[in-house]
């Protein structure tokens, strides 16, 4: 049921009520009152789905409220995901079990039909060709509220250790307002190894509880769905974990999606260094210079046994917690160095990025964690010459991820470094916590498994590839590339890497790109993949006449908002 088909039903009712006073008796022109509906509101939706060998079952519970002085009337209609085989439903309203029915695809599509010509709305045609559960739940009385649970359990699909899952949910069914609050969480139980977890739709926080066990939750404030939610996870007995979706339309170049992961739980870690780069000029001083020692203490606490390590802290000038690299199992009082940092002084980034690249052994995979909150006042302050500086002392095996801390960091630089050495930036807000950003990112990296990472497809022809350099993998994360292909068909494909310091590779047969078809949300996966590449180089290099065309291109064509493209879609 919609807001606006309560609407309609209203409006027809006053009019039926006024052409009878007028057949009775003429009466002199009175405007129409004007009437005025807030309609109903979604409180909030939680959805909690538990997913064991292939086997969903999901329960929503959501909370209706009608902020209106009068009654409100209707059924409840909601779309079944395509393709499922419900086993079981239950619905219960206010706690208490009602009769529901589920509809079939052509009763279902009947009243679709019925609501879409009504309302002249499309928003329910991509529902057309589905199942549906109905059951009469309203009327819900003047400022009252009504909940409602459903719960049903499905069989997923799987192709080749792929499952796909998704949750239909388009808040327009009911209402046009926002949720004032939203929550998907999905429960992945398996008896074989998972490993790839992905949600195209959606941004989602993922934990996982060893390699059989994982969670994946999304979760947004006054917000408006308007799109399905759509969750990938892969299973594979596979020490890395590779896996291929498509989609191609006749007579064009396709693209895929390929998810990469490794197991949670590896045989065999990549010894590797570890050195802490931290800011402890002036502008540290406080909050920031507590949050980056405990930082600092997460990360020594949590290295490998085979692992190296040391602290570069700077300000005017240059501290070092050791002159080499120190063996994580025999650290030292690492502690009391941390705790002794004082934030005093001007800030030497040249300096202290130079002592870290002298401290790197050659072949060794090594981390080099950069905290800073400021600019260069010290050493080497021209940004250009400072990468350049940087970029010829460091090593091709060290890889450095920087954390901007505040408002006032020189993001030019940072970025620049990171793109240099193939690692990552992450800006922490004011608001935000240091120490949680660090400790989370070091938690994902702390386990390597595959170093200078490099892939080949054989068979068919791949091109315009992104990440465009690929990372290192680490146990219990994954990677997403996406790409395009000429023409489908049968491919091997080989990734290959170093693990402590030997190569090893891993080939994936029977992978299928198609000739048709497929799964239609990568090419804007790709898109938004490309443009944010573009904008990248345009960041680093300026804004180069063909890079910004080519932005424009891409915006236009997948509805892709940018900075250059913007005033064309609002």
């Amino acid at each position: 049921m919609k807001l606006k088909y309560l609407i309609v039903c209203l409006f027809v009712v006053l009019m039926s009520i006024v052409g009878q006073v007028s057949a009775q008796e003429p009466t002199p022109f009175i405007e129409p009152p004007i009437w005025e509906f807030d309609g109903l509101r979604i409180e909030y939706q939680r959805v909690n789905v538990a997913i064991s060998d292939q086997v969903a079952t999901t329960h929503i519970e959501q909370l209706f409220v009608n902020d209106n002085d009068w009654m409100l009337e209707g059924e409840y209609l909601f779309p079944l995901p395509e393709g499922a085989a419900v086993s079981q439903l239950t619905m219960w309203v206010d706690g208490s079990p009602i009769e529901a029915k589920i509809l079939e695809r052509d009763e279902a599509q009947q009243i679709y039909d019925e609501i879409v010509r009504q309302l002249r709305d499309p928003a329910l045609l991509k529902y057309v060709g589905t199942q549906a559960i109905q059951a009469n739940v309203f009327p819900i009385p003047p400022r009252d509220e009504r909940r409602i649970e459903i719960e049903y359990t499905q069989i997923l699909p799987a192709d080749n250790g792929l499952i796909h899952f998704t949750y239909p949910q388009s808040s327009d069914l009911y209402t046009n307002t926002p949720l004032d609050e939203q929550s998907i969480r999905v429960e992945v139980q398996s008896n074989e190894e998972i490993r790839a977890i992905y949600s195209p739709s959606h941004a989602v926080d993922i934990f996982r509880d060893g390699d059989f066990r994982a969670v994946a939750g999304y979760e947004a404030f006054d917000v408006q769905p308007d799109k399905d939610f759509e969750l990938y996870y892969t299973v594979s007995p596979e020490e890395i974990g590779l896996n291929l979706l498509s989609y191609k339309e006749a007579g064009q170049d396709g693209f895929f999606l390929l998810l990469v992961a490794p197991s949670v739980q590896v045989d065999e870690v990549v010894a590797k260094d570890v050195i802490l780069v931290m800011d402890t000029s002036g502008s540290m001083e406080g909050e920031k210079m507590a949050q980056a020692k405990e930082a600092a203490q997460y990360v020594v606490d949590h290295l490998n046994p085979e692992d190296r390590f040391n602290i570069v802290a700077f300000s005017t000038g240059v501290r070092v917690y050791q002159s080499e690299l120190v063996a994580a199992s025999q650290p030292g009082d690492y502690s009391s160095f941390i705790n002794g940092l004082e934030a005093i002084g001007g800030t030497n980034i040249s300096q202290a990025l130079l002592e870290a690249a002298a401290q790197v052994e050659n072949g060794r995979p090594t981390t080099l964690i950069f905290l800073t909150d400021g600019l260069a006042t010290e050493g080497i302050t021209d940004t250009p010459l400072l990468l350049d500086s940087v970029q010829q002392a460091t090593p091709d095996n060290v890889r450095i991820f920087a954390f901007g801390v505040g408002d006032d960091v020189d993001t030019l630089l940072l970025d620049s470094l990171t793109q240099n050495q193939h690692g990552t930036t992450s800006y922490v807000r004011p608001f935000e916590a240091i120490d949680e950003e660090v400790g989370n990112f070091y938690t994902k990296i702390s386990t390597p498994v595959l170093a200078n990472v490099h892939l080949e497809v054989d068979g068919v022809q791949v091109e315009q590839m992104y990440p465009a350099e690929l990372p290192d993998l680490f146990a219990g994360t994954q990677l997403v590339l996406t790409g395009r292909y000429r023409s489908g068909g049968a491919a091997v494909i080989t990734l290959s890497g170093e693990v402590n310091g030997r190569t090893q590779t891993f080939t994936y047969h029977d992978n299928s790109f198609r000739n048709s078809g497929g799964d239609d949300f990568i090419p804007r996966l790709w898109a938004t993949r490309a443009i944010g590449h573009l904008l990248t180089e345009i960041r680093l290099h300026g804004e180069d006449a063909e890079l910004v065309q080519s932005v424009v291109n891409l915006s236009i064509r997948y509805g892709i908002i940018t900075p250059y493209t913007s005033f064309l879609i609002e």
